[in-house]
């Protein structure tokens, strides 16, 4: 029998009533929340529950509020019975990274919880610094994508920001040089579409951002996972505290790995592959990767409990 591993959503992933299911029907998914609004000062569980969705899809709303659906709904699914055991590796999109480090036990939730409102705040502040946005670019590998970052930049930023799958790669940039790569993808046999984000993530544009998270990242208590959980950066596993704290400031700046990091997971015997949290972006995206393994979602209580007991019994 092969393995299982866990992944989390990064942002995006939001909807108005997100984790309202779980939320009422497992005392741990609420406790969840009550912390959360605690810990923040403010009701993030009212926005996750009711919305608006316009608030809610603000940087530095939704980058928390992904981040403690994800962990309420992996406490609903434990408090369910599903064996801790289950959890054979970690791994995260971008935001999801530190949901993946906190269930792997390398940070604690309140800890956690502050670094990923802290990131959402300082990334937010770096966009609206600046007039930049992102595109994904549909039917190029990674060659033809860098050829045309080169020619669409004309000295401005463009770079590769998410390694997503095969066939699907979004840039970042300066908004004119996002505007020049969809006027041009046609020439390199893609297509691309403009994404509607506040700034240019994992670009040199976070740059500030990133000193900023430094800062806290420096201040924050880490520890070496119990299990493997894999860096974004490198598509390697996280070792200690010096290590964690390095590659998450890294990964503000730097192009999110995703299908690098699913295929070492493969290749080191993982061969089912839970998505857990909002939305169902990285069950879509592990069909493009690789279809031999399984890729199921538990985002909702409807339709979830064939999960939870195929989980139990992995």
């Amino acid at each position: 029998m092969g393995k299982t591993a866990i992944i989390f959503p990064g942002q995006g992933a939001q909807s108005p009533g997100m984790g309202r299911d779980f939320c009422e029907g497992s005392p741990r998914a609420a406790t969840v929340y009550a912390a959360a609004d605690e810990i923040l000062g403010f009701p993030l569980s009212k926005l996750c529950f009711e919305g608006p969705a316009e608030e809610l899809a603000r940087t530095d709303i939704q980058q928390p509020a992904i981040f403690v659906t994800s962990v309420a709904v992996w406490e609903a699914l434990l408090e369910r019975g599903l064996p801790e055991s289950v959890l054979g590796a970690a791994a995260g999109l971008s935001l999801g990274e530190y949901t993946a480090l906190h269930v792997a036990g390398a940070v604690g939730f309140e800890d956690a919880l502050r670094l990923v409102a802290r990131r959402g705040e300082l990334m937010q502040q770096a966009s609206v610094a600046s007039a930049s946005s992102m595109v994904s670019v549909v039917g190029a590998d990674r060659a033809k994508v860098e050829e045309l970052c080169e020619k669409a930049a004309q000295g401005q930023v463009l770079v590769p920001a998410n390694f997503n799958c095969p066939g699907q790669i979004v840039v970042s940039g300066a908004v004119e040089a996002c505007e020049r790569a969809l006027e041009v993808a046609s020439e390199f046999g893609c297509r691309a579409v403009g994404l509607k984000v506040a700034g240019a993530f994992h670009s040199p544009f976070m740059k500030p951002a990133g000193d900023k998270l430094g800062e806290a990242l420096g201040s924050t208590r880490f520890s070496r996972p119990v299990v493997p959980v894999v860096a974004n950066v490198n598509a390697e596993y996280h070792g200690d505290a010096a290590s964690i704290r390095d590659w998450l400031q890294q990964q503000v700046t730097s192009a999110v790995m995703w299908a690098d990091s699913i295929e070492r997971l493969i290749a080191d015997g993982y061969d089912r592959f839970v998505e857990v949290g909002p939305g169902r972006v990285l069950t879509g995206l592990m069909r493009k990767i690789n279809r031999k393994v399984a890729a199921v979602n538990i985002s909702s209580v409807e339709g979830a409990e064939s999960e939870w007991a195929a989980l139990a019994g992995a």
